[in-house]
C-alpha cells in the first residue's frame, strides 16, 4: 500500500510539474529587480507568480492552466508589460524595459508574437482611418472639392483596404488560440470612442457586436477586459445621438440580453448586474437601472443573493413617483430653526413645498462632507421652501450629539443603526443615501449627490421663478 501511496503522490506530482508553462525573461536594466506575473479573473486581478532577476536581469516565472488568458509582467518601479498566457507556450522574452515595448523581443510564443505584431499594426491603421475619412468629408462637402470623382473614390478604395487587411489579419488566426478571440474584443472596446465621434453609421453595428458577446464566456473573464466591455457598450449607447427615451429603450434592451446570457450563472449574474447597476446609477441613468432593478426582482429565472437583492429592493420601493413612509421623529432631535413649542413630531408635520431627507453617520467617511456641504447650503434651499431632514445611523448620544449640534436643519437619531425603523422603511443599505420629496411625500428625486440636489434646486426652483 505504502508503494501504491508513493506512485500515486508521484503521479500526481508529474502530472501538476508537467501542466506549468514559463515565461524566461533576459532584462540586463532590470538586474536584481521583482517581477511579479499578474492575470485577470473578471473584474479583480491577483498574482500568480514573482521572482527577483539576477545580476544579467534573467527570470523565470510559472503559471497553470488556471491562468490561461492575458496577464501582464510587472517591475519593481510599476512598469507593466501585457502577455498572453496560452496553452503550451512557453515565453521567452528579450528587451530593455517593460515602459518600452517597442525594445521587446518575443523570441519564443506563437500567440505573443501575433499579438505584438497586431497590437502594433492596429493602431497605425487606425490613425490612416480617422485621416481618410476626413478627407472624405471634405471631398463630400467641400465645394471646391466635391467635383471631382476620382479621388474620392480612391480615397474610399483605399479605406476598404486598411479595413480588409486588418480583418484578414484576425481571420488568419487559428481558432483555437486565445488571441483570436481576445484582439477582436480588444479593437470593438477601443473603437468605440472613434466610432461615436467620427464613424456614427457604425454605431448600430458595434452595439449589436457588444450584444452578440457572451458575458459568461471564460474567455472574457480572463481578458482584463471585462469592466471595459461593459462600460463601452452601455457608454456607445449613452452616446449614440438619440433622445433620452430612446437610449434606455436600447440599454434595455442590451439589459434583457446580457441576462439572458447570464441567468444559468448565478455568480456571474450577480457580479455583472451589480457592476451594472452601480455604473447606471453613477452615471445619472436612473431609467436604466430601475429597469435592471426590477428585471432582476421579478424575472424568476434570476438568483440573486441577499445584499444585492436588498439594494434592489431598495430601487423598486423607493422609486421615483412612489409615496415615501413617513418618520416618526423619536429619539435625540435637533432643530434649530424651531421653536420649542413648534418643534414637528414627524416627517408629515414640515409643511414646506419639498423635504430632502439624508440618511448617513458621523463614521460613513463620504457623510461627514456631504452633511457640512448641504450646511452651506441650507438656507439658499429654505429660500425655495426645501426643508432638510438628516437621520442619523450612530450608535452613541455623544458622537451623534457632537456631529449634529451644529447642523442647521432637523437630525434625528434613535441609536438602533441599520435596525431603526426609518431605516428599514426606507429600504437604506448605504450611507449617504438622499431622497427628495414634495409635500405629499411623493419621491421626487433620489439624488446620487448634494451637487446633483443642488443643480435640480437651481434648475426647476431657483430658475423656475425667473
Amino acid at each position: 500500500m505504502k508503494l501504491l501511496y508513493t506512485i500515486i503522490v508521484l503521479f500526481f506530482i508529474g502530472v501538476s510539474a508537467f501542466s506549468q508553462n514559463t515565461i524566461t525573461g533576459i532584462f540586463p536594466n532590470l538586474a536584481n529587480q521583482q517581477i511579479k506575473l499578474v492575470g485577470f479573473n473578471g473584474f479583480d486581478a491577483y498574482a500568480i507568480d514573482s521572482t527577483r532577476t539576477n545580476e544579467k536581469g534573467q527570470f523565470q516565472l510559472s503559471f497553470g492552466t488556471e491562468d490561461f488568458g492575458m496577464a501582464y509582467l510587472l517591475s519593481d518601479d510599476n512598469k507593466s508589460f501585457v502577455v498572453i498566457l496560452a496553452v503550451n507556450e512557453n515565453l521567452q522574452l528579450a528587451g530593455g524595459n517593460f515602459a518600452l515595448p517597442e525594445t521587446i523581443v518575443i523570441e519564443n510564443g506563437v500567440q505573443n508574437q501575433s499579438f505584438g505584431q497586431y497590437a502594433s499594426a492596429h493602431p497605425r491603421r487606425e490613425q490612416t482611418l480617422s485621416a481618410w475619412d476626413y478627407l472624405t468629408k471634405i471631398y463630400g462637402k467641400d465645394s471646391l472639392f466635391a467635383v471631382h470623382n476620382e479621388p474620392r473614390q480612391a480615397i474610399e478604395k483605399e479605406k476598404q483596404r486598411v479595413k480588409s487587411e486588418d480583418s484578414l489579419f484576425l481571420a488568419n488566426l487559428p481558432n483555437d488560440f486565445y488571441v483570436s478571440y481576445y484582439l477582436p474584443l480588444r479593437k470593438l472596446v477601443s473603437s468605440v470612442s472613434t466610432i461615436a465621434q467620427y464613424r456614427t453609421e457604425e454605431i448600430p453595428v458595434a452595439v449589436q457586436a457588444f450584444r452578440t458577446l457572451d458575458y459568461s464566456d471564460e474567455r472574457l473573464y480572463k481578458s482584463g477586459l471585462l469592466k471595459e466591455t461593459i462600460e463601452s457598450h452601455f457608454w456607445l449607447i449613452e452616446n449614440s445621438g438619440r433622445t433620452l427615451d430612446s437610449v434606455y429603450l436600447e440599454m434595455n434592451n442590451s439589459i434583457d440580453i446580457l441576462i439572458e446570457k447570464l441567468s444559468a450563472n448565478e455568480q456571474k449574474l450577480n457580479e455583472i448586474a451589480e457592476y451594472l447597476f452601480k455604473l447606471l446609477e453613477r452615471r445619472s441613468l436612473f431609467g436604466a437601472s430601475e429597469y435592471l432593478a426590477l428585471k432582476l426582482l421579478n424575472d424568476q429565472a434570476c438568483t440573486i443573493n441577499n445584499d444585492f437583492a436588498a439594494q434592489l429592493e431598495s430601487y423598486r420601493a423607493m422609486k421615483k413617483g412612489n409615496t415615501a413612509p413617513n418618520i416618526e421623529f423619536a429619539g435625540d432631535l435637533f432643530a434649530p430653526a424651531y421653536n420649542s413649542g413648534n418643534i414637528p413630531e414627524k416627517l408629515s408635520d414640515l409643511h414646506s413645498k419639498y423635504t430632502v431627507v439624508i440618511f448617513g453617520a458621523s463614521w460613513c467617511p463620504l457623510c461627514p462632507q456631504e452633511l457640512f456641504q448641504i450646511a452651506g447650503l441650507y438656507q439658499k434651499w429654505k429660500e425655495q421652501e426645501v426643508e432638510v431632514v438628516f437621520v442619523s445611523l450612530d450608535e452613541e448620544k455623544d458622537v451623534f450629539r457632537n456631529f449634529a449640534k451644529s447642523f442647521p436643519f432637523i437630525s434625528i437619531c434613535d441609536y438602533q443603526k441599520w435596525e431603526s425603523p426609518a431605516v428599514v422603511a426606507y429600504h437604506v443599505f448605504a450611507t449617504p443615501s438622499l431622497y427628495l420629496l414634495d409635500n405629499n411625500r411623493e419621491i421626487v428625486l433620489r439624488p446620487n449627490s448634494v451637487n446633483h440636489l443642488d443643480t435640480w434646486i437651481d434648475w426647476y426652483l431657483v430658475q423656475g421663478q425667473k
